[in-house]
């Protein structure tokens, strides 16, 4: 498994098309979901930065793809959030169209990393990115953020049912995790490192 020092993230480039991505080679793992999803804050808290991404108050602000540098060989990319975006039909159109392009022909991306909250699982979005992982054979983790909302019998309960959604399938997985109280973050880092790998 191979160890990665999170710290080291460093911005690389925000692309709105794919002419602007950076050259396909070594290993990204993409972050992903809803607006509001805490995908932004778990991005921080992995890499211990204060605002590497940038986290709003208003949902969906993230309307660009970011790369994030860790070494030579790996990256972190940040997709745009999905849901209540404040942005014109057209504008989310074309997000769309540029994280399917991303998701479907980025040769380097060995991982999605999908964020639900826990309080609701399985949006519309969430579905969709999981069964889009599934046919495109691609290994999908999923962080049930926010879990500190809950008392830990709940979270346990949302785990459990968010499994038995799931059922046996040895490419989705998933785990608790909450960016505050930083639960699940040598969970996510070790998941992380074996896509890395």
């Amino acid at each position: 498994m191979t160890k990665i020092d999170y710290r080291q993230a460093t911005f690389l480039i925000s692309a709105a098309h794919s002419k602007q991505f950076p050259a396909d080679e070594g290993k990204e793992v993409a972050f992903v979901g809803r607006s509001n999803s805490g995908k932004s804050s778990a991005l921080n808290t992995l890499t211990d930065h204060k605002n590497l991404a940038r986290t709003s108050k208003t949902p969906g602000r993230t309307q660009l793809i970011n790369f994030f540098t860790l070494d030579t060989e790996h990256r972190l990319v940040d997709l745009p959030g999905y849901g209540f975006a404040k942005a014109p039909i057209e504008a989310q159109k074309k997000w769309i169209s540029v994280i399917n392009h991303y998701l479907k022909h980025r040769e380097s991306l060995a991982g999605i990393i999908l964020l639900m909250d826990i309080r609701h699982p399985f949006m519309d979005f969430d579905t969709k990115m999981i069964e889009w992982s599934q046919e495109q054979n691609i290994p999908l983790h999923i962080l049930l953020s926010k879990a500190d909302k809950l008392a830990f019998g709940k979270q346990k309960a949302a785990y459990l049912q968010v499994k038995k959604e799931i059922g046996d399938n040895p490419l989705v997985t998933v785990q608790l995790f909450s960016s505050l109280k930083k639960i699940g973050l040598d969970d996510l880092k070790k998941q992380m490192g074996i896509w890395f790998s």
